[in-house]
């Protein structure tokens, strides 16, 4: 006896399910994250890529690229309403373009019956949706092959980037060893310095964003948070829109459940 391809509502464990992916080897937040400022109506489920000999290059994101459809296809199959890979890197790795990757996300949508968002695509996506055109991107712990494709795809889309450096030519670090040592957990108080060098280099940004899975130890105890947790906070100092590549996705997700979180997190999210 087999069982059904096809979830109907009733077989749901929840009204509106969602599926997350991350790379290899990094514990993701995203899920958490998602599920806590989420209504009761969601639940989460995680996928964690698998490639045994990952060193986190570009080149591995390129070569591994069709894993992004193994997610969707077992997604699907376990009744998921929408699905979001983590990682911003992954959409300028792809060498597909930003109309490339569109395409992409909307292909698999259409085959599988799930709503698929790539974090580097829905972070297009929500400046659109915000008017922006003039950018700064705190690049946080990348490295410059990394952070500059993030800028690249940035460009194609047609956003104006004013300025875009990561902690170490911020100046908070003697080197990029420096930085990849403390493997993207940071001192709860950089979250803000590096935001505020940000804008005194590009003051006529329309927006500030920040890429990659940084944390920063600001909760209770010294627990790290995003900068999702934070957002609210970097606004009422900048005065202007601070974007996470996570927060963009959560944006998307819920865009496409026709849902917005139970609490405020920041102007793009609130604008749901």
């Amino acid at each position: 006896m087999l069982m059904p391809e096809e979830w109907r509502p009733e077989h749901k464990l929840f009204p509106h399910q969602v599926g997350f992916t991350c790379p290899p080897f990094d514990y993701c937040a995203g899920p958490t994250d998602f599920l806590r400022m989420a209504p009761e109506t969601v639940g989460v489920h995680g996928w964690m890529l698998h490639v045994p000999d990952y060193a986190h290059g570009l080149d591995q994101r390129k070569q591994n690229f069709g894993m992004m459809e193994d997610f969707v296809h077992c997604m699907a199959r376990n009744g998921v309403d929408a699905a979001g890979q983590v990682g911003s890197n992954w959409v300028h790795a792809s060498g597909l373009g930003v109309e490339g990757i569109r395409q992409h996300c909307e292909n698999l949508s259409e085959k599988y019956g799930v709503r698929f968002h790539m974090a580097g695509y829905a972070m297009v996506e929500a400046l659109r949706a915000m008017n922006v055109e003039k950018v700064a991107l705190n690049a946080a712990y990348h490295w410059p092959e990394w952070w500059q494709g993030t800028v690249d795809f940035l460009k194609e889309a047609g956003f104006d980037v004013l300025w875009a450096g990561n902690f170490h030519d911020q100046g908070w670090f003697d080197s990029q060893e420096e930085v990849n040592d403390h493997r993207w957990v940071f001192e709860g108080d950089l979250a803000l310095k590096s935001f505020e060098y940000v804008a005194e280099r590009a003051p006529e940004a329309d927006a500030y964003l920040i890429n990659g899975m940084c944390n920063f130890r600001s909760g209770s105890d010294g627990v790290p948070q995003r900068p999702l947790q934070l957002t609210r906070m970097l606004e009422d100092k900048l005065d202007k829109p601070v974007i996470g590549h996570d927060t963009a996705l959560y944006w998307r997700i819920f865009k496409s459940l026709g849902l917005a979180p139970t609490s405020s997190q920041g102007r793009l999210l609130d604008s749901l």
